[in-house]
């Protein structure tokens, strides 16, 4: 064999060899680089996770710094503003459905309320909106805090309102699994839903008839209960979600399922503005909002302060407010006429009756604030076939005519 044969032969061997040499080192590389891209990828998605909640907390405060129409300056809607007006001074009313035409301004009123809301006591950065004194109205996690005396650091914050879109699903509502924690730190732990948020506060749902019927059912247990209670991949909580449910619809689209609808405690009804005077007011008034928000309200500032201070007045007047036995055994009377089902009419009845004798500054229930409440509070809770509607309120004030002795003409 020549010198150049046994030259080619053994190079041949040599790089042979490096191949196979580098193949080993590349398949014990391997593994690590699969752990380096593993936690890559959990990196990229914890950036991606918490881009997104920041994301999600900026929208939110872009949302609240967006100036809202003032409810002094809403025209008409009567019954629907005297309706929010007993929830934000008794919160324990148990909220409203408002049922009108579509373009009556429902949603514009709900959101208007915002500036009507009180400032509540909450424990610092809880999620959960948390009070620092009442147990019943802790999460788990500040309750055991609150158990073992530890410190609890407050501030004074306005109440929620929460919207509950109609493409919300459970998982947000309710509450899930923190995939976030999850993925970077192996830990189980609870990411709290709207429901949480919604504590002590406003939950308005606009479209409510629309709702599908598993979020129907999760507002109904949460509404009946006061809590709500989650058990999923390997998680159990169980935490306060106290609010007032404020609902929205046309009639035209469906009405509520009678379980779902017994639970708001009153029902507002809304008429398209006939007169052509004050339709014309109406887009003057909206026009005006649209084209310079900041100025618009300024207009209506002594307005607003005015009904803030006379709400203030009655929540504080509110706990002193009586109720005569007389009165009370009338409403009952009232409800059993009517037959209806269960106790809460009565209950709800009693309450708004306290709250309109608060906001007018009394100190004791008068047939004029049961009057000014009772169809409110009762219309919606007459139907008893699923298909059938709403009366608009004549029933009502029929029997309550001839029990408190008036004729029902006056």
């Amino acid at each position: 064999m020549s010198f150049h044969a046994n030259k080619a032969t053994c190079l041949s061997s040599t790089s042979t060899s490096f191949r196979i040499v580098s193949a080993e080192l590349r398949a014990k590389a391997r593994p690590h680089r699969g752990i380096a891209d593993v936690h890559k990828k959990h990196s990229m998605f914890s950036r991606a996770v918490t881009e997104a909640n920041q994301a999600e907390t900026d929208a939110a405060s872009n949302a609240a710094a967006r100036p809202v129409y003032p409810f002094s300056a809403i025209i008409g809607q009567e019954e629907m503003k005297f309706a929010a007006i007993m929830n934000i001074i008794d919160p324990n009313i148990g909220g409203i459905m408002v049922m009108g035409d579509r373009g009556t301004g429902k949603s514009t009123t709900v959101r208007s309320l915002v500036d009507l809301l009180p400032l509540i006591d909450v424990v610092k950065d809880d999620p959960f909106m948390s009070s620092p004194t009442d147990p019943n109205l802790m999460s788990p996690d500040i309750l055991k805090l609150f158990r073992e005396g530890s410190p609890l650091e407050t501030t004074r914050v306005p109440i929620n309102m929460v919207d509950l879109p109609l493409g919300a699903t459970e998982d947000r509502v309710c509450g899930t699994i923190d995939i976030e924690k999850a993925l970077t730190e192996g830990t189980k732990a609870f990411e709290p839903g709207l429901l949480a948020k919604a504590n002590r506060g406003i939950l308005y749902v606009d479209e409510v008839n629309l709702l599908d019927d598993h979020l129907v059912d999760v507002l109904l247990d949460s509404a009946a209960s006061g809590w709500n209670t989650v058990e999923r991949e390997g998680i159990s909580i169980c935490h306060p979600a106290r609010f007032i449910l404020i609902g929205s619809g046309n009639p035209e689209e469906g009405e509520l399922r009678p379980q779902l609808l017994d639970r708001f405690g009153m029902h507002a009804q809304i008429k398209t503005v006939k007169l052509p005077e004050e339709r014309v007011r109406v887009v003057e008034e909206r026009t005006a909002f649209d084209t310079s928000p900041n100025e618009f309200r300024k207009k209506y500032e002594s307005e607003q302060r005015a009904i803030i201070s006379k709400l203030d007045t009655a929540r504080e007047l509110l706990p002193s407010v009586q109720v005569p036995m007389e009165i009370r055994l009338k409403i009952s009377q009232v409800c059993s006429e009517l037959d209806v089902d269960g106790l809460r009419g009565d209950l709800v009845t009693t309450r708004a009756s306290r709250a309109a004798a608060a906001y007018r500054g009394a100190n004791e229930v008068t047939d004029e604030d049961v009057y000014s409440v009772v169809t409110l509070c009762l219309r919606h809770r007459l139907r008893k076939d699923p298909m059938a509607t709403i009366d608009e309120g004549t029933k009502v004030l029929e029997v309550f005519s001839s029990v408190f002795g008036y004729d029902s003409e006056e």
